[in-house]
């Protein structure tokens, strides 16, 4: 390895959704023992650049993993779960779910895993088959041409604060409910070849994301803070909201992301199996 292949600057992928706060917020790349950048996106777009080489290191749709794992490791003990409901991730009704099933659907686009997680609940748990069509995330505007909309992270909250009279299902408690499992639905993702290249910043960039994680899951007034001032709401709204969520990666995790990632198969999703490989911490970090 030669000097300037060590040292290359390493990009890492931010998604600012407050899904993602109990690990990101107070992440400091001056802290790390690498030299590094922080690259915001929305979660299709880093999806994209992670997988054609544009950032090294990010949090990532757990579907995107789904297609490309192949070329990445997953960091252990990260990721955007819940056992239940989540909040974020809603379906927004305007004609009765028998009409839905059939019907169209207008989706917001920024998260592959809950569009492909909507297509799993339509089609393998309500025996539907409806139209599918991307548009932003604008409620009134999908919905007046469409039987339901599903919308994603922060505007899906604005939208349930505002709801006038929608039926609301949120995708992860359907997921509960017919599967008895939790659903994982963002993996914090390295490259594999600059996972091989630059082993010492990944794992600085590690150590800093689970110290992040410590200190968020130890005082979580910062971040429901930072929600109240950036979204809206109450603090015992997102006292609620955060409660739900598991940032974890253990066990009955990654039981719920194989289960997903076999439905995604059964429904021609995904070509094969996906494997669960996760960078070397006992090593690293």
């Amino acid at each position: 390895m030669t000097t300037s292949e060590h040292s290359r600057l390493i990009r890492i992928g931010r998604i600012d959704y407050a899904n993602v706060w109990p690990v990101f917020h107070g992440f400091d790349e001056k802290r790390l023992d690498c030299e590094a950048e922080v690259v915001y996106g929305m979660p299709a777009e880093l999806n994209r650049k992670l997988r054609e080489g544009e950032i090294d290191l990010a949090a990532i749709s757990s579907f995107a993993y789904g297609l490309n794992g192949e070329d990445y490791l997953l960091l252990p003990n990260l990721s955007v779960s819940a056992d239940g409901a989540v909040k974020s991730l809603l379906l927004f009704l305007k004609s009765p779910l028998e009409k839905v099933r059939f019907g169209k659907i207008m989706m917001s686009s920024t998260s592959a895993t809950t569009v492909n997680l909507l297509k799993i609940v339509m089609e393998k748990f309500y025996g539907g088959k409806p139209v599918y069509e991307a548009a932003e995330p604008n409620l009134e505007a999908m919905l007046e041409t469409a039987d339901a909309a599903l919308l994603i992270g922060d505007h899906a909250i604005r939208a349930s604060w505002e709801n006038r009279g929608c039926q609301v299902l949120d995708l992860g408690e359907i997921w509960r409910t017919w599967t008895g499992l939790g659903m994982t639905f963002a993996v914090w993702a390295v490259r594999r070849e600059a996972a091989r290249r630059q082993p010492e910043a990944v794992a600085s960039i590690y150590r800093e994301l689970l110290a992040c994680k410590r200190r968020n899951l130890a005082d979580r007034e910062p971040i429901v803070r930072e929600a109240v001032r950036r979204i809206g709401g109450t603090s015992d709204y997102w006292n609620g909201y955060f409660d739900g969520l598991s940032h974890d990666f253990g066990s009955r995790e990654q039981a719920g992301l194989q289960l997903y990632f076999q439905y995604a198969r059964e429904l021609g999703l995904l070509e094969g199996p996906v494997r669960l490989e996760q960078w070397p911490e006992s090593v690293h970090a």
